[in-house]
């Protein structure tokens, strides 16, 4: 049974990179993967996702300061 149109992601949850593409293409997040920039080229490739954050920091060139962004972000890698 495939899960496509995923509403948010869970740790310790297994993921295709079609079911993550999804998800990133719908919902304002960050994805982290340790695969690179590879991370859509195998649509039937297994992710693991192994954290999630409420934000992160920012650094912004053109003023040069950090800016904390409340946006979800997820930590990914390949199973």
């Amino acid at each position: 049974m495939t899960r496509h149109r995923l509403n948010t992601l869970k740790p310790e949850e297994n993921y295709t990179a079609q079911e993550l593409d999804s998800f990133v293409s719908t919902t304002d997040v960050v994805l982290l993967s340790n695969n690179g920039s590879q991370l859509f080229t195998e649509p039937d490739r297994q992710y693991k996702v192994t954290h999630e954050f409420e934000g992160f920091f920012e650094h912004y060139e053109e003023d040069g300061e950090k800016y904390y962004r409340e946006k979800k972000a997820y930590l990914v890698e390949k199973v």
